[in-house]
């Protein structure tokens, strides 16, 4: 049994969303639900159903309501979703229009900068004004390379008030990432900002921009928002005009919502793009919105009331997700910087300041903290905080109870994991429910989820394939330039017919929670036995020796050894005694099969440009096959810290 670090009170159960949402099933279903479980097993036995009650709790606006909610359960992918419904994103975004603070932006060295909704829709109504002069009409793609500010999220509801599509990238992004991503889906309209700013340092970006507006010739007009500098030079940009005088000038302009189908498209989010160019991933307009409204509402209890914070881009898809919650009417804080500048304490003094009630953070980022030794409860008073959320990649034991710790010992913590294809999660939070160290506490409404075994059989309580055995709204509705649908069916579709595989490898216990044993195409498999990278990764995290790491399988002798690779802290030498130290750690908390082979000392750790280790482009080096897109990468160059290395040729 994992440990219990948390069980919310009967008067905390009471006032959630989600037992609210309980009793309206059981109003209107005639059933008797009490506990998450009976409700979840009906969401899955009664999709449907489900959904049509989530449009409704959700109260979603909509000029022409559905004919049907699905025409056929059973068909995946390809389900169609609330047909004849009309409706718009940012409509559902904006119908509260009062003086409450929408939006509060941080910038690293920059004081607090706060927008009412009224203030938000009043904006939107000016930009969006502005492009309709400009022709955009549904279908147009509208892009951002943009710092996380309030004018990414403006241009983004105004473009998706006309029925553009949106789709944005972060200024961290190298001139062919953004080549790879962009050029694709040939946008008309692209927003960016002159410059960011990370770790106390102005980064311009008008000659990164001038080199993409160059090679791509469907961009008519470049909105340059001045950030890094109020009057910037922007005469080297071609087709560019300032944020300021592009927006149009009238006042209390009303915005002439485009009434769209449920599947029109809203998103153009992009795979990682790590062997090959990225997969362009379609989204609908009505699917994204009541599944994001649904995992605000229902999983992470979001309120009205609420201010809430997720430390992302606007590269991640926890952007779109975070930016959703101003349908709820709670207030969003965007902060854009590195998160331990100008010291480790940068985020939790922003959650003290605004008084955050919903904060959230990458696995990354509190492994980072433990690493520098931080405890924010002592220095900050958290006391507004009721969750944390957490997602990104597997969060350890270790990172659970050190939350509990050093940070809040009376907070929901709820990891959280799902992908950028369903702009979503498969499990994540449930705030009725308590919290177990290492396990995401629930799979989610609505969602089908499964571990399936070598064989193709559902199990419990043992390691599995994440399957989804069902369809979804937020499915992507297609992908770009895929006209005949074998780049969407060969993503989920190619080992198990009609079945979504994910990619992740698995656990559900038999209390119905979820644990996370990382990729399962990068899982390990010495001696046939299958073992998730996120086993090793978490005995790593509690050695102080130990800044970073990456394990991969090499292919040896008609079988795989386990590799791994170390960053170590500063001035330390991988030598004899560190090895017999990590092997030991390995072996004592998980089993012999998990301990390496190898252990290689590194000097750095290659991820994504959103922050994922990237385990398989190390393992196509170390077999000699070719990386295809170096420039998925934040840190492309640590890649070569891995060619030709001569302890992977001996015994």
């Amino acid at each position: 049994m994992e440990k219990l670090l948390w069980k919310p009170s009967d008067q905390r159960i009471k006032v959630t969303n989600l037992n609210r949402f309980m009793r309206f099933i059981n109003e209107t279903f005639k059933t008797n639900f009490s506990a998450y479980a009976d409700l979840y097993q009906w969401s899955i036995e009664n999709i449907p159903d489900f959904w049509e009650s989530m449009w409704q709790f959700a109260d979603i606006k909509a000029s022409k309501s559905y004919d049907q909610v699905v025409d056929d359960i059973k068909k995946m992918p390809g389900a169609e979703w609330f047909t004849g419904a009309r409706l718009n994103f940012a409509e559902n975004l904006l119908k509260y229009r009062d003086d409450r603070p929408a939006i509060i932006f941080k910038g690293e060295d920059l004081d607090y900068v706060t927008i009412t909704f009224r203030e938000l829709y009043s904006e939107v109504s000016r930009v969006a004004k502005a492009m309709k002069d400009l022709g955009i009409k549904p279908g147009d793609r509208v892009v951002g390379f943009m710092p996380n500010m309030p004018e990414t999220v403006i241009a983004m509801l105004a473009a998706t008030s006309l029925g553009a599509v949106w789709s944005s990238c972060s200024p961290d992004f190298g001139i062919k990432g953004v080549m790879d991503r962009f050029g694709q889906i040939r946008p008309k309209i692209l927003f960016t900002a002159n410059g960011y700013s990370y770790k106390g340092k102005k980064i311009d970006s008008l000659e990164r921009i001038s080199n993409i507006v160059s090679q791509i010739d469907s961009i008519e007009k470049v909105i340059v928002v001045s950030f890094t500098d109020k009057k910037p030079d922007i005469g080297i940009v071609p087709k560019a005009v300032h944020y300021h005088e592009f927006k149009s000038s009238k006042k209390k302009l009303i915005i002439e919502f485009e009434q769209l189908p449920f599947d029109h498209p809203l998103y153009i989010m992009y795979s990682s793009g790590t062997t090959g160019l990225p997969k362009c991933m379609v989204q609908s307009v009505g699917g994204i919105l009541v599944h994001q409204l649904k995992e605000l509402l229902l999983h992470t209890d979001l309120k009205k009331e609420d201010t809430i914070f997720y430390f992302t881009t606007c590269g991640w898809m926890m952007w779109n997700w975070l930016v959703c919650s101003l349908g709820v009417g709670a207030t969003i804080v965007l902060f854009d910087g590195n998160p331990f500048y100008p010291d480790p304490g940068a985020l939790w003094k922003i959650a003290e300041d605004l008084k955050i009630s919903v904060f959230g953070i990458s696995a990354g980022y509190i492994a980072a903290l433990q690493n520098s030794d931080v405890h924010p409860a002592k220095d900050y008073d958290l006391n507004s905080i009721r969750t944390i959320l957490s997602t990104g990649s597997p969060l350890s034991k270790e990172s659970f109870e050190y939350i509990y710790q050093n940070i809040k010992n009376d907070v929901q913590l709820a990891s959280i994991s799902g992908g950028t294809d369903l702009n979503g999660c498969f499990a994540l939070g449930n705030p009725m429910a308590p919290v177990y160290s290492g396990e995401l506490q629930c799979r989610g409404l609505g969602m089908k989820v499964e571990a399936f075994d070598d064989k193709g059989n559902a199990v419990i309580n043992e390691c599995g394939e994440l399957v989804c055995t069902a369809p979804f709204p937020s499915m992507p509705i297609y992908f770009w330039d895929d006209p005949d649908g074998s780049k969407y069916h060969s993503a989920y579709f190619d080992m198990y017919p009609d079945v979504w595989r994910h990619g992740d490898y698995i656990k559900i216990t038999d209390r119905g929670s979820v644990i996370i044993y990382g990729r399962s195409d990068a899982t390990l498999n010495p001696y046939g036995v299958r073992i998730g990278t996120a086993e090793i990764y978490r005995q790593m995290e509690q050695l102080e020796e130990i800044d970073d790491s990456l394990v991969i399988g090499q292919d040896w002798k008609n079988d795989v050894r386990v590799i791994l690779f170390v960053k170590l802290a500063q001035c330390l030498e991988l030598t004899e005694k560190l090895k017999i130290k990590i092997r030991t750690t390995i072996r004592k908390n998980t089993t012999p099969r998990h301990v390496p082979a190898k252990i290689i000392s590194i000097p750095d750790i290659p991820y994504t440009l959103n922050m994922k280790k990237v385990e398989l482009a190390v393992r196509k080096i170390i077999h000699n096959e070719p990386v295809l897109n170096k420039d998925a990468l934040k840190n492309p160059e640590a890649l070569d810290y891995y060619k030709d290395l001569s302890e992977l040729r001996e015994d």
